[in-house]
């Protein structure tokens, strides 16, 4: 069983591609984990169309699949440009205003961001992901800024801006975004993504939001900014602010540079690894698969280094959002995360786990420890709160995790959780042991070749109690 089983996860953007209820399904069905709603596109009705799909396809498959909330974040934009084209040349000054809406033609262009009140000359301003590089040359009103371009090139409508040394003073979460909370609040979503993350400071006041709103959504740290990887200790903060991150490495190489991008990878996974933390490797995984029915071979090692590094998940963006072959995309990247967990071993982080709660991880040490020196097949692991399951999670087994919880939220927030597979039943004292027999009976739990019967690890503890976790139970299924 553990052969077929994944253990690193599948977040799919729904997008265009998708939109309908088959497509979906057929996603689900090829191996996704988690939706991710990208929230700087689309209307509240399709997202509710969405999230309608999503959800039935999950009940049919009868496991569960977490959905993340993508916030737009402060992405600065420029506004509606003549023409959708305006060609620079290096030397040329242009003048960035807030309070226009539509560019006439000159060298006056529209921004969707009053950056006059957050830049100071001197500070580098790139447009179109990266490829028109400027610099700040003059704050010319309270609403409008003046750079120099520095290579020759064009622009377009929306295209958007980074600006890596700008200092934003946690004033991220724009009005767009609160309007967004209050809704996924309302829908009940088991992750909201908090786009540009500067310090751990933004987490804590998404985290005020939320609460404010009634939810319990965890949140996901986009890590994309210079500031946010300006050192070791600036992304350790974050890191144990947050109850996820995503290495956004688009936007991240844009600001910091490309090659700085695996490096942060490599330190980030070990870090969400360190501390029990959830952890999403995103952009370009598979990006050729946009419009060609096979990924490149970089793209292969670019899934399968996320994987041998030990990511918990591995994102799909444009490739499921916009692309000719969504369900195909999924299907291949599922190819190269089973033939690499099983050919190549997760590698060793530099220190122990160490986590927010101390009991969680000696139980899931010990757990892993013994389950795989008594060559267990499943360890199943009966949950309140989710918080042991992650911390087993943690420990990086090479076998798989069924968790049996009452609580949905629970069951989605581990969907995407390394080797997690989540189900959703009524409390009894035994409904890890039913479930497991139930796997058993409809063919999810095989019995291997050469043996007689199932070998489950089980751990435990009291009903509704977080932190209970007290019991190890080895049965035979």
């Amino acid at each position: 069983m553990s052969k077929l089983f994944k253990r690193t996860k599948i977040l799919a953007t729904i997008g265009p591609a998708v939109f309908s209820e088959q497509k979906i399904e057929e996603l689900i069905m090829a191996g996704v984990n988690g939706c991710r709603l990208n929230f700087s596109h689309g209307d509240y009705t399709e997202r509710d169309q969405q999230i309608t799909w999503i959800r039935q396809a999950a009940a049919k498959k009868g496991r569960s699949v977490a959905i993340l909330q993508d916030l737009q974040g402060p992405k600065i934009r420029l506004g509606d440009i003549k023409n959708n084209h305006l060609d620079v040349h290096a030397g040329d000054e242009l003048i960035l205003d807030n309070a226009i809406k539509e560019h006439d033609g000159g060298n006056v262009l529209p921004v969707q961001y009053n950056l006059a009140k957050k830049v100071k000359v001197g500070e580098p301003l790139s447009m179109f992901d990266g490829k028109i590089k400027s610099t700040v040359s003059e704050i010319v009103s309270n609403t409008a800024i003046k750079i120099k371009v520095e290579n020759d090139g064009f622009v377009m409508s929306h295209k958007g801006l980074n600006l890596p040394d700008t200092d934003f003073g946690g004033d991220i979460i724009t009005e767009k975004d609160m309007a967004d909370i209050e809704f996924g609040a309302s829908r009940d979503f088991d992750y909201v993504a908090l786009s540009f993350v500067q310090s751990a400071k933004d987490i804590e006041k998404l985290r005020q939001i939320l609460l404010s709103h009634g939810s319990t959504a965890h949140i996901i740290a986009k890590i994309e900014t210079k500031k946010a990887i300006e050192s070791d200790e600036a992304m350790e903060a974050i890191v144990k602010a947050t109850d996820g991150i995503m290495v956004a490495r688009g936007d991240m190489a844009v600001e910091a540079g490309a090659e700085v991008v695996p490096i942060v990878q490599r330190k980030l996974i070990a870090m969400c690894r360190e501390h029990g933390k959830l952890c999403i490797v995103a952009t370009q995984m598979m990006s050729s698969m946009v419009d060609n029915p096979e990924p490149t071979r970089a793209e292969v090692s670019d899934v399968a280094n996320a994987v041998i590094q030990g990511a918990d998940a591995v994102m799909l963006s444009d490739e499921t959002a916009n692309g000719k072959y969504p369900v195909e995309t999924v299907k291949a990247m599922k190819k190269v995360i089973l033939y690499t967990q099983n050919n190549s071993h997760v590698s060793p982080i530099n220190h122990d786990v160490t986590g927010d709660y101390k009991n969680y991880d000696a139980i899931a040490g010990g757990v892993v420890s013994l389950a795989e020196k008594i060559d267990a097949d499943v360890i199943l692991c009966q949950t309140a709160s989710g918080a042991t399951a992650s911390a087993i999670a943690a420990q990086r087994p090479k076998l798989p995790i069924v968790t049996v919880t009452s609580n949905p939220r629970v069951a989605g927030q581990l969907a995407l959780t390394y080797a997690n597979s989540a189900f959703v039943r009524p409390y009894s004292e035994n409904y890890g042991l039913e479930l497991a027999q139930e796997l058993k009976e409809n063919g999810y739990l095989q019995i291997r070749e050469g043996k007689k019967d199932i070998l489950a690890v089980i751990i435990s503890g009291h009903k509704d109690m977080a932190g209970g976790t007290d019991t190890i139970h080895i049965v035979r299924v």
